[in-house]
């Protein structure tokens, strides 16, 4: 029993540096995949939001929801159908994207940190013009013609800008911000955007000293499957011209690069199936998955 006792006394001490180091500091986190889905990492992911924010770290977190809304547009009978990866998203399926991120998956998140003795709010890009939307060009080749050609895959968006004032205002307040993927153009047309990619921005705008991406998987792995615990950012073109980085890894890791030319400091990929993989990253001296940054 003491020797429990003294471990986990070890363990408070091996955080302190950490804890030192980015006390006061933006950590952006982009929450989806099965840690959004069982129950247990929902319970856990809260705990160790509001952990972060008690020792003097400002938690932001960005969330995605493509299988909720599935299976809302399912019960719907609205047919789905994707592009190069992209929800071809017409305007009743806007609103569907809009009902279930900004309202139903939002919401719950807000309760869930709230119900464990957190003080967060839900947010969507809408509200206080945090993020200024404009329609994604998806471009492709006409196999016939050999010509480029632009796919409208409908009311899909990127950012355009990031307005970070009310984010500032909520982490004075002490808030946690919750922020679902939703935008709105300059003529108020509203746009689901990628959450990796709004997370990416957001945490640019910021200048966050971290920027995490829960997935599925443990990281990014070589060709013969073993972890690649850090890539330098001169690194990754080489990585992805021979295969090494790949399908949907390749969009993670360019907003990745996105965020540190912006400013952020390190970025991580990391399995959010694993219990407290954010407190494991930030606060253990191997930390987990993959880290990408600047090592040269």
């Amino acid at each position: 029993m003491m020797q429990e006792l003294i471990n986990k006394a070890n363990v408070l001490v091996e955080a302190l540096p950490w804890i030192r180091e980015f006390n006061g500091k933006t950590i952006v986190i982009k929450y989806g995949g099965n840690a959004m889905v069982e129950e247990s990492l929902k319970v856990g992911f809260a705990r160790d939001i509001i952990l972060m924010k008690y020792i003097g770290m400002n938690p932001v977190v960005v969330h995605g929801g493509g299988p909720q809304i599935g299976k809302v547009l399912e019960a719907m009978g609205i047919e789905t159908r994707f592009e190069q990866g992209m929800r071809v998203t017409d305007a009743r399926t806007m609103d569907v994207v809009e009902m279930v991120l900004g309202g139903k998956v939002n919401k719950e998140i807000v309760a869930n940190i709230n119900k464990q003795g957190g003080k967060a709010v839900g947010l969507t890009g809408k509200d206080g013009k945090l993020l200024t939307a404009r329609k994604l060009e998806m471009k492709t080749v006409n196999p016939d013609t050999l010509t480029p050609e632009i796919i409208d895959i409908g009311m899909v968006g990127e950012v355009a800008k990031i307005n970070p004032e009310i984010i500032s205002a909520l982490e004075e307040a002490n808030f946690i911000p919750v922020i679902a993927p939703v935008g709105v153009d300059d003529e108020g047309l509203t746009y689901n955007i990628n959450a990796d990619l709004v997370a990416g921005k957001i945490a640019g705008a910021l200048k966050a000293e971290k920027l995490i991406l829960l997935t599925d998987i443990e990281g990014v792995k070589d060709k013969s499957g073993n972890l690649l615990h850090t890539i330098d950012i001169s690194d990754v073109q080489g990585l992805i011209d021979d295969g090494t980085i790949a399908g949907g890894m390749i969009p993670k890791v360019t907003c990745c690069l996105d965020a540190i030319a912006e400013g952020v400091m390190k970025t991580h990929i990391i399995d959010g199936r694993m219990e407290h993989a954010c407190l494991l990253e930030i606060f253990t001296d191997q930390g987990v998955g993959t880290a990408v940054a600047k090592f040269k």
